[in-house]
């Protein structure tokens, strides 16, 4: 189980988009279906790095090493 700290890295969905490699569209997806959580500020939507990567960043097992 991952513990998550309570300090946000809010940043762009253009500069979440960048960094993980997807869309802007598969992020305002992910939002809109409460797979990760948007903030907006003011006009601005916002998303917590740490909350994309771990609901986007999934590890593939390996049929190795068994």
């Amino acid at each position: 189980m991952t513990t998550r700290t309570t300090h946000h890295e809010l940043v762009s969905l253009h500069d979440a988009a960048e960094r993980f490699h997807v869309s802007i569209k598969t992020l305002r997806r992910r939002i809109a279906d409460g797979t990760i959580t948007g903030y907006r500020i003011g006009r601005l939507v916002r998303v917590d790095l740490d909350d994309v990567e771990h609901e986007l960043l999934v590890e593939i097992p390996s049929a190795r090493g068994v």
